[in-house]
């Protein structure tokens, strides 16, 4: 889960920070991402606007979620059995890939959106396709990290 929030550092959204991180069946990080625009598309030229006059004045037709992204980032590699951590639960697009992939786990951080239809019809389709989904546990580890630039002390 650690690899996910970190990942998460990298997504502009000034809203929803979301990371994600693939491990296989034998632990080792099959792949990671973010929520953001796909390659060549500028965060500068793209709006990270939630509401606006048109539907495409918003970031929702533009994003690829972290989940995608991971997915994508990882293909040609099995992810038959892999686990996902991801610190959002992931919604119905995300699900959708999830399965067809063959992913078999999601350990989510938080579900803020569990009210919301999309999520509902993430957990329908996850049960069906018998994917296990659970929210994280921290065990009693504290995990800091600092991050500094340059000159910085």
């Amino acid at each position: 889960m650690s690899v996910a929030c970190v990942s998460a550092e990298r997504s502009k959204d000034p809203n929803t920070v979301v990371g994600a991180c693939i491990a296989g069946t034998d632990n080792r990080i099959i792949s990671t991402g973010y929520n953001g625009f796909p390659r060549g598309c500028s965060d500068d030229e793209y709006p990270w606007d939630r509401e606006a006059e048109s539907e495409l004045g918003t970031k929702y037709m533009y994003c690829v979620h972290a989940e995608l992204n991971a997915i994508l980032n990882g293909a040609g590699s099995n992810m038959q059995g892999a686990r996902l951590y991801t610190t959002l639960f992931p919604c119905n697009e995300c699900a959708k890939a999830i399965i067809q992939v063959g992913i078999s786990e999601v350990i989510y951080l938080e579900n803020k959106y569990y009210k919301e239809s999309f999520v509902k019809a993430s957990m329908r389709m996850l049960d069906s396709a018998k994917v296990i989904y659970r929210q994280y546990k921290a065990i009693d580890n504290d995990m800091v990290l600092r991050i500094t630039g340059k000159g910085d002390k």
